[in-house]
Parts: C-alpha cells; structure tokens; sequence
C-alpha cells in the first residue's frame, strides 16, 4: 500500500504528501476486491472497510464516481459525503476525476490498468485524483484537472505534487495502429504498438505547468505484476478493481 511507502520516504515528493496532513494510498489484490459492481463484489463492502480502517478511514464516507473513461471532473463537498460508499447507485454521475478542498472527505476511484493520478496543493491544502485510461487521457483530463484546481482553488501549480499510481505500461499495452491519431509518441516494435500511458499523463501534466521534480511515478505495470495488482487486459472484464484514495486531514 502507498502508505506505507509514504511512512518510510522522508525526502522529496512521497515525504511532503506524507508529512503535511493527507492520508493517500492504492489497494493491491491481496485487499481483494474494492469495487461494488465489476469482479466478485460478495465481499467488496468489508474489504473496502479493512483496507480503509488501516488508512484512519471511516469507509461509510468514502466519495466515489460513476466512472465512464470520459473527462468530467467533479468539485466535492461534504454534501457529497458518502456517495457511492454503500452502493454505485449513489456515486457521482458521469466524473472521472474529484476534486476538493475539505478535511475528512476521502475521494476513491478504482482501475484495473488504467493510471490513477494523484494530486496535492499543499498550500491551499486541496487535492485531486484521476481516472485516466486511454480515452480520458485522449481528452487530457490530467490537464483539465490542474485547470480546475487552478481555478477553483487559486492553486499555484509551481507547487503542485502529483503521483501516478499502478497502471499498464509501455512494456505491455498493446493497441491499434489508429492510436497514432490521438497520441504522438506511439511505441512501435515488431510490428505492434504500445502506449505509454503514464507518459502521455506525464507530459499533460508537464504542460498544465506541473515540475518535473514534484511528480513521482510508483512504477508499477498491472499487468507484469499481475499476481499483486487487478489487469483487465490479463484477466478480462470480470476482474476486480483496486482502489485508489486520497484524504486531507
């Protein structure tokens, strides 16, 4: 868990988000399945409240959206609290990224392959997270969320800090040809191509203003490590979902 990586980093990026006041992390499948409607959701409810009762989180608080891989960005408030926590049906429609500026409002998306961005303005204090698979990345929701943050906020991007969670990587994401349309710098080997989604993320966030040394990326590819992290693309539209959630304090 994130967390716990967070605990023993005391330098750069990882120590700041860990020492001023947030509470972030990403399941992994040894917390079993945190979705309550893809994959095995019989234990989805008591699995969500061990994985967040061990982050300091009441789970009947959790805020989460109906996440369609498009660009919609929600403002939460405590108004929110709690939707999608017990049932999908109460979660916020057609969002694929919150964001906030309250205490004690923890925001949730879930993956499995897609990259989830997470984002901290420590001066305001306000943060984000992000649901970026290839069509919200098509449509640069990572940008669009710095957008929003600015101007809901006044957040100083100079300052921003942004970690990108597990997500399938250039090593394995194979996609069509057409890609090349929506993405410049398509890998091509052996006659396949790859998509570098945290790359692509990376060089919106880059240019929305973010520094390079106040991202940091965990590097991990879900489908390489597909014993610890829920892969779509190795398991099919049945697998679970990890968690990601971000809190401030």
């Amino acid at each position: 868990m994130l967390q716990a990586e967070l605990a023993k980093d005391k330098q750069g990026p990882l120590g700041e988000f860990n020492s001023c006041g947030i509470v972030c992390g990403y399941s992994r499948r040894s917390d079993k399945n945190l979705s309550l409607n893809y994959g095995d959701t019989v234990d989805s409810l008591s699995s969500r409240r061990k994985f967040l009762n061990g982050m300091g989180i009441d789970y009947r608080n959790l805020v989460c959206a109906k996440q369609v891989h498009a660009s919609g960005i929600a403002y939460v408030t405590h108004a929110d609290l709690g939707r999608g926590a017990l049932s999908c049906d109460t979660a916020i429609d057609n969002t694929d990224a919150l964001i906030s500026d309250k205490r004690n409002l923890p925001l949730a998306i879930f993956t499995a392959d897609c990259l989830s961005v997470f984002l901290y303005d420590p001066l305001t204090p306000a943060v984000g997270l992000i649901h970026a698979g290839w069509r919200s990345t098509k449509d640069n929701i990572s940008g669009k969320a710095i957008r929003l943050m600015q101007d809901q906020f006044g957040t100083d991007v100079n300052k921003l800090m942004l970690i990108f969670g597990p997500a399938i990587r250039e090593c394995c994401y194979k996609v069509e040809e057409n890609f090349k349309n929506y993405f410049k710098d398509i890998v091509e080997r052996s006659g396949d191509y790859y998509l570098d989604l945290a790359g692509v993320n990376r060089a919106q966030v880059l240019d929305a203003g973010a520094k390079i040394e106040n991202i940091f990326d965990s590097g991990v590819c879900t489908s390489c490590q597909n014993k610890d992290f829920f892969s779509f693309r190795r398991e099919g539209a049945s697998c679970g979902r990890l968690m990601s959630v971000v809190m401030l304090k």
